[in-house]
């Protein structure tokens, strides 16, 4: 077994914006106080195994490129630790403070159900050591309902009740670990819960079968204790065409119907804002004034691209945006930024690992550091407020309170000829203004 797969590369520290240091970071200090706590604190960021240790580098076109030893031909449980050993090395060097999993990505799938869950259980064992030696806490944990050619019609959502049946006992033995392990949140995301075509599909008994799932997971999480949060993970399409949870709106439609709102929260991936036709900054946004933000995944992906990249984040203007958004709202409780990111097939070298979750890292810092400017400046709040003004007077008041009807409103603007005064937007002003915070 390979004790050190990155042996090579010391701990990565903070060197500051002039360190000539590829292996160092320029402006992701983890003890420097922002907005009132750490930025590591803030930040929260988590590591994903199965982008940067399950995936081997394949595409729809090509095989694996990235060769691991893990991914070499063995004894399947041999190399899930080996795999362990090298995932926890990677975490403790880079500094990261949390991970996030799916169960398939840490323990081989077995025969048979009883045998996965053996599987997953002496991996498990493995990962509490390794969470006690370095002090890597898990962000979430989840399943992985997809991948198996018996989800190729969903899991909650398949026309197989069955299916429905062996997918709720996989979400338990996660469920059960993420709170075994200190999970702070325990994601679903529906990579499946969608369909192809309408030929052969009932929506709304399929809508109704992932109600009934997710309040099954509810009444879970409630009987064993675990306290973190439940979050769904938002996406359009990709694989299917049309997927359940296309985005924040539609999670928020979906969990009002089924009386469901109070019980989950979503996990916002940047990438699937995009494929959704919406901005980062407007899923964050939206989930925030409607109060079911929970935690992020943080990527990007190609504009020139219709489907996820999953690339590294490296703008911080972008982030910057986004974050301003969060902070100004409180920030994370129990969620984090967990970077649901993957290097590009030809990044083979195991320092690529490094330099893309250390460039992600201070892309998150610089983004942090300008929302601070902005928030801690106000002027961008002073803006909206004056916009909107004229609501708290008066008539925006009765309006609002419900003491005016639609008659009476008419009768005051006809009584007293009046005649809006449009104001300007002001939007190349605002965007000048927050170029000069980054």
């Amino acid at each position: 077994m390979t004790q050190s797969y990155f042996g090579s590369i010391a701990p990565i520290k903070y060197e500051g914006p002039q360190s000539e240091n590829p292996l160092a970071f320029r402006y992701y200090d983890k003890n420097r106080m922002v907005l009132g706590k750490t930025m590591e604190a803030q930040l929260r960021a988590a590591v994903c195994y199965w982008h940067s240790f399950a995936w081997e580098g394949s595409d729809v076109f090509g095989q694996g490129t990235f060769q691991r030893p893990w991914h070499k031909a063995g004894d399947p449980m041999q190399l899930a630790q080996e795999k362990l050993v090298a995932a926890f090395e990677f975490f403790e060097k880079l500094g990261a403070p949390y991970f996030t999993f799916h169960d398939r990505d840490v323990a081989p799938e077995g025969a048979t159900l009883k045998e996965s869950h053996n599987n997953l259980d002496r991996i498990l064992e493995g990962m509490q050591g390794q969470m006690q030696r370095t002090g890597v806490k898990l962000l979430w944990g989840t399943a992985n309902l997809f991948s198996n050619r018996r989800y190729l019609a969903g899991a909650a959502t398949n026309p197989d009740p069955e299916v429905f049946a062996y997918a709720a006992a996989q979400v338990v033995k996660v469920l059960d670990a993420t709170h075994r392990l200190g999970g702070a949140n325990y994601v679903l995301w529906g990579g499946r819960e969608g369909y192809e075509t309408l030929l052969n599909t009932d929506m709304k008994r399929e809508m109704d079968q992932l109600g009934r799932f997710l309040s099954l997971v509810v009444e879970h999480k409630h009987k064993i204790g675990f306290k973190g949060l439940l979050l769904i993970e938002p996406k359009p399409k990709e694989p299917t065409k049309h997927q359940y949870d296309f985005d924040t709106a539609t999670v928020y439609a979906f969990l009002q119907k089924y009386k469901l709102e109070n019980e989950f929260k979503v996990n916002i991936e940047a990438n699937h804002a995009i494929l959704a036709g919406h901005t980062f900054q407007h899923e964050v946004a939206y989930a925030i004034n409607n109060g079911i933000f929970g935690s992020l995944d943080i990527n990007r992906g190609d504009y020139l691209l219709g489907w996820d990249t999953d690339q590294f984040p490296n703008d911080p203007s972008e982030m910057a945006l986004v974050l301003y958004t969060l902070y100004r709202a409180g920030g994370f409780t129990t969620g984090g930024m967990n970077f649901d990111a993957k290097l590009r097939r030809p990044s083979i070298d195991p320092e690529d690992m490094f330099h893309a979750h250390i460039g992600g890292l201070d892309s998150l810092a610089r983004g942090l550091l300008t929302a601070e400017k902005m928030i801690n400046d106000g002027k961008l709040e002073d803006v909206i407020r004056q916009r909107y003004a004229g609501w708290e007077r008066e008539l925006g008041q009765k309006i609002l309170g419900g003491k005016a009807s639609l008659a009476e409103l008419s009768k005051l603007v006809l009584d007293q000829d009046l005649e809006p005064r449009p104001k300007s937007g002001r939007q190349e002003a605002l965007e000048n203004l927050v170029n000069r915070y980054i």
